[in-house]
This record gives C-alpha cells, structure tokens and sequence, in this order.
C-alpha cells in the first residue's frame, strides 16, 4: 500500500480519492473548498498534501487550476521532496505538460497520466488512464493505477496527454457528427426512432445507442460538464495550431455556440439538442 494525496476533489477527483482510499491507500486530500473532503483525511494546503504523501494525484478542471495547485506559494512543487511523484491526470495541454515538468524540483517525479472515462467508469474502476513517464516509474505506480483502471504506457512524459487529446478529439467528434445526422433526419422527415434504427447500422452505432434515450427524454444526467468539453476542443485545435483540422474547428464552434446559448454548466452530450434542436420535441413521433 502507498502514501498518496488527491488534490481536486470534483467530479472525477472525488471518486479516485474513493478508489484509492477503497484499495487500502495511506490517503490524504486537499480541495479549494473544504465541504468536499468531509469523507477523508483533509490537509490545508496542496504543498501539505504533497509533505504527506510519495505519491501526488492532481484532477483539477484546467490548465490554469494545475498551475495553482502546483506552482502557488503553497502548492505541490513547495511541498514535494525528492522520490515524490506528481501524478498529473488532468486534462491539459502539451505545454502545460512542458512547463509543469520544468518546474519540478531536483529528484521530484512527473507521471502524465490522463484518464479516458467518467463517472460510471472510475466508480466502476474501468477507466483507461494513458501513462507518460520513464518504463520504471510506470512500472512503480501502476499497482496504485490499476485501482482505477486498465494502464497504457504511451511514452516518455507529455505523450500521456497527446494520448488523451487525441481519444478526446474522436469523442467529441463523433457527437457533432451524431448530433449532424439527427438534425438531417429531421429536416428529411425520418422519425427519430427510424433514425436510431439506421444509425444501429453505422460507425456510430455504439454512440447512438448510448446517446438515445437522453436525446429522445431531453435529460442529460451530468456527467461532464459542456464548458470542460469546450475547454478540451480549444486545447484539441491549439494542439493542432497549423494544421487544416476542419473537422475540429466545426466541433469546437458548435461547442462555442452552445456555451454562449447558457448551456456550460449542461452534460456534454446535450450538445446533441443544440444541433438537432428539435429532437425532444418530436420524441412522441417515435417509430420504434
């Protein structure tokens, strides 16, 4: 068993600090507001957090909230010792990987090690977590990984996140191209259901499927938030800065559109109706 530290207890933050705590990990935590780590052991700074524990995970929402936690007066680089491991699992940019990694203090460690999955997934301890770092450090932490999911080691550090950019970028993807070809359907006159049916016969059968009953209900159960898969688009294109991805400029702008329509704070996938508004609405012409 390991000494390890989750700094970030949101969505996802939260039910790792679950996971490891469940697998019988020495855990610490640290979060911006001290109401969400009631279940656990709560230390008062990121950099305490860090003096606690040899292993440092950090899920936080953007690459802006990595740099507080990390380089802040009281964030995780003040705190970490030499054979610390800082376990960087959100999702960011290349550069933000860049310059986190330049900052370490002498003998400190960096993991990159984004996640793919949500909420079911990290509950159920099936997320796909894409490892960047030396063979022997992903070695050393991947019994403590296992508990949340399968690992891949991709590469040396800053690969774990092209990893993730490039599994997020066929994600949302193909939800626009859903959401596009919902909206076709419509305008042909197909009921949704006959929709769903020839969808079935597609390469997006399997996100069809998952996708279904929320778009003919209108319910999106929050899983990750529409703003954060915006946030993710725009590092997606500024990933790609110079190349011609007209595919992921067209999904970053309806992402765009439907933040400016107030629908941030919304599931993700109700990107959907935003494309294909009038889904909900014709829900009871279904021909199932």
């Amino acid at each position: 068993m390991a000494k390890v530290a989750v700094v970030g207890l949101g969505a996802m933050g939260s039910r790792i600090a679950q996971r490891l705590l469940a697998a019988g990990h020495d855990l610490v935590v640290w979060n911006r507001s001290a109401e969400k780590t009631a279940p656990f052991v709560a230390v008062e700074s990121p950099a305490q957090a860090a003096q606690r524990a040899d292993a440092v995970f950090v899920m936080v929402s953007d690459p802006q909230a990595v740099r507080e936690v990390t380089e802040d007066a009281d964030g995780i680089l003040a705190g970490a010792r030499p054979g610390t491991t800082v376990i960087q699992m959100s999702t960011v940019g290349p550069a933000d990987i860049s310059r986190l990694a330049s900052s370490l203090p002498e003998g400190v460690e960096l993991l990159d090690a984004p996640v793919l999955g949500s909420l079911s997934e990290v509950e159920g301890g099936t997320l796909r977590v894409f490892a960047g770092g030396s063979p022997d450090l992903v070695e050393r932490w991947t019994p403590v990984l296992s508990s949340l999911g399968s690992v891949l080691h991709v590469g040396p550090v800053g690969l774990g996140t092209a990893a993730k950019l490039v599994a997020n970028s066929t994600l949302l993807g193909a939800l626009a191209v859903l959401g596009e070809a919902l909206a076709l359907g419509q305008k042909l006159g197909l009921p949704p259901g006959t929709t769903f049916e020839v969808l079935a016969a597609t390469p997006l059968a399997a996100q069809a499927e998952r996708r279904r009953e929320a778009f003919e209900t209108g319910e999106y159960p929050v899983r990750f938030a529409l703003a954060l898969a915006l946030k993710d688009a725009e590092l997606i294109s500024g990933a790609g800065d110079g190349m011609d991805f007209k595919v992921a400029e067209a999904v970053r702008e309806w992402f765009v559109k439907a933040v400016e329509d107030g629908a941030g704070e919304d599931d993700y996938s109700s990107i959907l109706t935003e494309i294909a508004p009038s889904g909900q609405s014709d829900a009871s012409d279904l021909s199932d």
